[in-house]
């Protein structure tokens, strides 16, 4: 090997200098510059070089008409003596050059800071601030509902981490939602699941941390990726993390709350629109109810300690307040009971669960004397349950637990119909594989955009049908498809003079105005609702246990019942009135639908939720109560 020269040396430490950016540029021509302007003023004060007619400079003198020179090469316009002109040029020339340089430094590093800042890549250095981890489409309707609830909140930061290019989530954000009042987004381009890149975004500072997880195979062996990195970085507050995900499959739940331990409120996404899909098909406007409850703008969820209650019976606490609705009871020990027996005690330390506007409002009405019309009370029988049919269009994943959910809810000897593009074979619906007990399963193969295939289905002879999206395809492309089959479908309802209830799931909620062309009797957009219920749990973390005991199927569930087997409708009631019956019933009443008003967006649908208990109301024989009950 041959021997290592001096300048080989120098050439390497030079290289090193030059690779250490900007500042160190910066700082080398300072340096370069300094000593040039030096080493000529000393040898023009001690060669005696000096415009003509002018005696010796001193070296400060000198010095300084260097440094001009070097700066502006017009000030050498004046000079005399042609000694003093060459050596001026000299320093005039040294000096286009270093400045030169400079400027291609200064020049560079601007571009360089510039384009790293485009890649969203600078460290935030905020605190109490929020953060989402990741991008899908439901990231829009999530920061909007965070908005709306931290609208009393000055200046909140939502920062934005994702592997999105940081401009282009910017121009999406900002189309969509344009300017929020009092809320920052800054977005960070980065990967959830490294610990440098969650470091950009604050993470160990961040009031509450929410983990958007596609719906991919994968998703699930990421977002353990993603916890154990968040985990492992060193929280810089005194409260632990709050941290929110959606989990698409519940065979991970075990490993993540693991890792997660108790710092992680998880969402089964896949679950919870499958039950919301079985829910609504059976109730039209449940969907509407789910919406307002998750709504920041609307009603809400919140827990209260009520001291001068204890004691007392849950009974006495649904009449107790005027503008709010009491639906259930948050234990000490932070079990969820919802609709407890009527006669269940409340104890010291227990909170009751609430809907109202907002939790300053949540106050005892001081009534001695409510005013419950107990003439108007006709409770009538429970109605017998009925064998149901079933129509499915459309496949996805969540068909088979659909089925199996809606089997927990029908009567014995109903029907499930499933039309879908696949052949049969590739279709595993044995009984075998679901299990159900309470109804049959038929499949067709078909497309259900084609309308000689809905019409051989015999629609009249089905209850219920759902309209389900293609998860394979583009949103907008899937959501197309789903409108070409509503339309057809409300056409042949029309012509065939047969009501059955349409149930569709919508997956870009900018599609919705489309589709209530078609009239179909409910919405799911999986996307709205989870994002709704991320951004309600990120803001409190015992929501999370309340979503899903109302979304089970066991246990106390929301309910849209007529509102003839409560009360006689010839005459106004009041809503006191409503509740003392839903309460003879062992029922917990929060709202009605007035069915007039079924297909009014501006009027909610006809949905009200927690309306003024003094307040009468003409009821129409169609209109319905919306209770907590067991079924």
């Amino acid at each position: 090997m041959s021997k290592i020269t001096i300048a080989q040396r120098l050439r390497y430490k030079f290289d090193n200098f030059m690779s250490k950016g900007t500042i160190a540029l910066i700082g080398g021509l300072a340096l370069v510059s300094l000593a040039f302007i030096l080493l000529m003023g000393f040898l023009v004060s001690l060669t005696g070089i000096a415009p003509e007619g002018s005696d010796r400079l001193n070296p400060l003198e000198a010095i300084w008409g260097v440094l001009m020179r070097t700066l502006d090469a017009g000030t050498m316009g004046g000079d005399t003596g042609w000694i003093f002109r060459i050596a001026m040029l000299i320093v005039t020339f040294g000096g286009i050059f270093l400045i030169s340089t400079l400027i291609g430094v200064l020049s560079t590093g601007i571009d360089t800071k510039l384009e790293n800042l485009r890649k969203g890549r600078s460290r935030v250095i905020e605190t109490n601030h929020i953060v989402i981890l990741g991008w899908s489409l439901q990231v829009f309707t999530l920061i909007s509902e965070l908005a709306i609830a931290n609208a009393n909140r000055p200046n909140t930061c939502i920062v934005i981490l994702s592997e999105e290019d940081k401009v282009e989530m910017e121009d999406a954000l900002q189309q969509n939602l344009g300017k929020l009042p009092r809320i920052r987004l800054v977005c960070r381009t980065g990967s959830p699941s490294n610990m440098a890149d969650l470091g950009i975004a604050s993470i160990q500072t961040a009031r509450s941390i929410i983990i958007l997880n596609p719906p991919n195979e994968h998703a699930d062996i990421q977002l353990v990726k993603t916890l154990l990195a968040i985990t492992n970085i060193h929280r810089a507050v005194a409260h632990p993390y709050h941290i929110v995900a959606q989990v698409q499959n519940s065979k991970s739940l075990d490993i993540l709350k693991l890792v997660g331990r108790n710092e992680v409120e998880f969402l089964l996404t896949h679950d919870l629109i499958s039950r919301i899909v079985v829910q609504t098909c059976r109730q039209s406007g449940l969907s509407i109810v789910y919406m307002d409850l998750l709504d920041f703008s609307g009603n809400e969820i919140y827990f209260k300690e009520e001291p001068t209650l204890q004691g007392q019976s849950y009974g006495n606490a649904l009449l107790a307040y005027n503008d709010s609705a009491v639906m259930g009871i948050k234990r000490s020990d932070n079990a969820i009971l919802l609709n407890p027996p009527i006669d269940t005690t409340l104890q010291a330390g227990e909170q009751l669960i609430f809907i109202s506007e907002d939790d300053d409002k949540i106050h005892l009405s001081g009534h001695s004397d409510l005013p419950i019309d107990r003439q108007l009370i006709r409770l009538a029988e429970r109605r017998p349950v009925k064998a149901e049919n079933t129509l499915i269009l459309g496949w996805s994943d969540r068909v088979p637990d659909i089925m199996q959910l809606l089997d927990q809810y029908v009567a014995p000897g109903s029907t499930l119909t499933v039309v879908a593009e696949f052949p049969e074979a590739e279709v595993d619906l044995s009984p075998e594989s679901l299990v159900l007990q309470q109804q049959t399963v038929q499949y067709h193969q078909g497309n259900p955009t084609d309308r000689q295939v809905l019409e051989n289905l015999k629609l009249t002879e089905y209850h219920h049908v759902i309209v389900l999206s293609n998860t394979n395809l583009e949103p907008e492309q899937a959501d197309a498809q789903t409108l070409v089959t509503l339309l057809h479908l409300r056409d042949i309802a029309d012509r065939s003079n047969h009501k059955f209830q349409v149930v569709t799931e919508i997956l870009d909620v900018r599609n919705q105005t489309l589709a209530q062309v078609a009239r179909p009797d409910d919405f799911v957009i999986g996307e709205q609702i989870v994002s709704r219920m991320l951004a309600q749990v990120a803001e409190h973390k015992h929501l999370n246990a309340v979503f899903a005991d109302l979304f089970d199927p066991e246990g106390a569930e929301i309910y849209l019942k007529p509102v003839v087997d409560y009360v006689v409708i010839d005459r106004p009631v009041n809503f006191y009135t409503i509740v003392e019956a839903a309460k003879q019933r062992g029922e917990s009443a929060i709202g009605y639908r007035c069915k007039a008003d079924a297909n009014n967006m501006a009027r909610s649908y006809g949905v009200v939720i927690n309306p003024t208990k003094d307040r009468l109301i003409t009821f129409a024989p169609q209109d319905t109560i919306i209770v907590l009950a067991e079924n």
